[in-house]
């Protein structure tokens, strides 16, 4: 099986991968409703590592994987959006309708479609089944999680079921692995023949949804389905976590663990990471001779990279504590909690999941919003989704939370002083989301409110596997963007920092073309209690929020403070008061320091109208904040 870039994160395709309809591969289409399974089929079949979790909106866009068969046979596999119709009311739904009805140019219309449903929910998930299958095209009907299906008491007649559908079905795990030679023998014998129109019977047409329900009911009670009984550990388990009082009080208890542990449970492996990359940089610094390289090597790069690589540890483990929550069907109760709270500003509880996943970046959560069918809702989700606590944060707010507050036992040895104000951090970033959703709401984006409909999966036990992937390929992300958009920023910031040269030598860098730029803009920061250098990091933060800390790195590192997170803490302490560093804390808090965010802004909304208002918004308004924290 091949291996193919996720198409997250950037990557680039590969040429066969970008316009399969001009190439004339053979395609096949994965469709199927949300938490069907179908990016871990996806995976099994291709190799891929897709983001697999507990509610809709993870896959937002298509995703291509090659399939190996037998000898030199293969197939091209697009995972789709998971929906529940192809009537495309919202973007997500509107890819998967495209593609399947050869809308999409760059695909064309596929030879043949893998339509997967959760067999433990079928007289739901079946109702997708019919405009699919109205479509005509080659289909093999996957009913994924047998194992569940048995495990729980239910039954199906698969023979039956093939015969009312007049297409092909396959019983399968896909988590497990069992059953996928089926759907490699439909893969080898159907995919790679010209699409075929099949006798598909009695079908409600495309667009009937009543009928189709009433179809999909008539076809498992003809199939001898029965339901498998609900797992009385979950039905127990909801009544806790879905409680109105007690759900909303174990998730504040459980996310103030998790920031007690981040700073508790990371502090051994950040002292191991500091140690690796000064003994490394002390070693490389000792085999160069003193002058410029040695100064852009250790002085620039390592000092303004390293500053940032010690923060890896951290973000790990925040991933770590999401991936469990995710992956054990959690947070899809926390998201119907979190409806209620969606309401009183407006919105949906479907605004909840891309909020969700903007703690770990706002780019994908911005790209998650299509999955709301109301432009204006959707509208506003984007708006307010960079006002939540990104990764990208966390080392800044790990910095100077570190320099300034002393580690001391705030709620007994429960809750840290330290972890207390990085949770008060993410509280006033979700709170300044919430009123910039209710005045958006009460104004220009005011709307009727819409339903929230979520399916609540059953707890699962996440695997060691899939916390191993998320959290390597987290890394992955975190070390690429310290070797590229860091990197080019420590030695662009080197440079500014030696010229103009006095004499053949490099100036003090006061006066040196970055002090300058510094310097420049000093005025306008100074009432937040913000320096030069301070100015020069908010500047290049704009690549990304995480900059800053590289800039102060390499900017410490040539003055000469010691090259660990401790000696730029003591920097620190020297040129910001107490006030400046909360102040540079609220203003990291609610800036839109994020040029990336913006590209896809613009970019979703058709325009640079909203982004413009938006990073206007968000600039002012963490200003406004930081100037009343530093003079208040």
């Amino acid at each position: 099986m091949s291996q193919t870039p996720n198409c997250h994160d950037g990557a680039v395709l590969p040429p066969e991968f970008r316009n399969l309809a001009a190439t004339k591969r053979h395609v096949v289409a994965l469709v199927g409703p949300p938490n069907s399974g179908k990016t871990t089929l996806f995976n099994a079949l291709t190799g891929l590592r897709q983001k697999v979790a507990n509610f809709p909106g993870v896959t937002v866009e298509h995703h291509v994987g090659k399939v190996k068969l037998s000898g030199d046979q293969e197939v091209f596999l697009v995972d789709l959006p998971g929906v529940y119709s192809l009537t495309p009311r919202s973007e997500d739904e509107r890819v998967t309708h495209d593609v399947l009805t050869g809308l999409n140019p760059s695909i064309g219309k596929p030879d043949a479609v893998l339509l997967i449903l959760d067999s433990t929910n079928l007289n739901r998930h079946m109702v997708l089944a019919a405009p699919v299958l109205s479509l005509k095209l080659p289909t093999l009907v996957i009913l994924n999680m047998a194992d569940d299906l048995t495990s729980r008491g239910g039954n199906l007649d698969v023979q039956a079921l093939s015969h009312q559908l007049s297409a092909p079905v396959a019983l399968i795990s896909a988590a497990k692995g069992q059953g996928l030679d089926k759907v490699f023998a439909f893969l080898a014998g159907g995919a790679v023949r010209p699409a075929v129109q099949l006798p598909i019977l009695q079908l409600p047409v495309l667009n009937d949804v009543p009928k189709c329900r009433q179809w999909a009911g008539r076809v498992g009670q003809s199939a001898g389905y029965t339901a498998p009984a609900p797992p009385m550990w979950t039905r127990r388990l909801d009544a806790v976590f879905l409680h109105p009082v007690a759900g909303p009080a174990i998730f504040v208890v459980a996310v103030i663990a998790i920031f007690q542990t981040i700073f508790a449970g990371a502090k051994p492996l950040m002292d191991g990471m500091q140690e690796l990359i000064t003994s490394s940089g002390a070693a490389i610094g000792a085999i160069i001779p003193p002058g410029l390289w040695r100064s852009l090597l250790i002085d620039g790069i390592w000092s303004g990279v390293g500053s940032v690589l010690v923060f890896l540890p951290q973000i790990l483990i925040l991933f770590l504590f999401i991936g469990v929550l995710e992956d054990s069907g959690y947070l899809a109760r926390a998201a119907l909690i979190a409806d209620r709270t969606m309401a009183r500003v407006g919105l949906q509880g479907k605004s909840f999941i891309p909020l969700l996943s903007a703690y770990a970046c706002a780019v994908p959560a911005i790209m998650a919003t299509r999955t709301i069918e109301n432009k204006r809702d959707r509208i506003a989700t984007i708006l307010i989704a960079p006002f939540m606590t990104c990764s990208a944060r966390l080392p800044v707010y790990t910095l100077i939370i570190a320099a300034f507050i002393p580690d001391r036992n705030f709620l007994g040895p429960v809750l840290g002083q330290r972890a207390a104000a990085m949770l008060g951090l993410y509280a006033i970033g979700f709170l300044a989301a919430i009123l910039t959703a209710r005045l958006l709401k009460s104004s220009i984006l005011k709307s009727a409110t819409t339903s929230f409909i979520l399916e609540m999966p059953p707890y699962r036990m996440p695997t060691l596997r899939s916390l191993g992937i998320r959290l390597f390929d987290r890394a992955r992300v975190f070390l690429r963007r310290a070797g590229t958009v860091i990197l080019g920023v420590a030695v662009i910031l080197w440079v500014l920092a030696n010229l103009p040269l006095d004499n053949g030598k490099p100036p003090a860098i006061e006066n040196s073309i970055a002090g300058m730029i510094g310097h420049t803009i000093e005025p306008v920061i100074k009432p937040l209690g913000f320096n030069w250098k301070i100015g020069i990091g908010l500047i290049t933060s704009l690549a990304a929020r995480e900059v800053i800390v590289g800039t102060l790195g390499t900017i410490y590192g040539i003055e000469g403070a010691k090259s660990t997170h401790v000696g730029l803490q003591e920097a620190l302490r020297q040129d910001l008061t107490p006030r400046g560093a909360f102040a540079l804390l609220i203003f990291f808090a609610f800036a839109m320091q994020c040029f990336s965010t913006v590209a896809v802004v613009r970019r979703e909304t058709g325009g640079w109208k909203w982004p413009a208002i938006q990073f206007a918004y968000m600039t002012g308004f963490a200003y406004i904040c930081a100037l009343i924290v530093n003079n208040v």
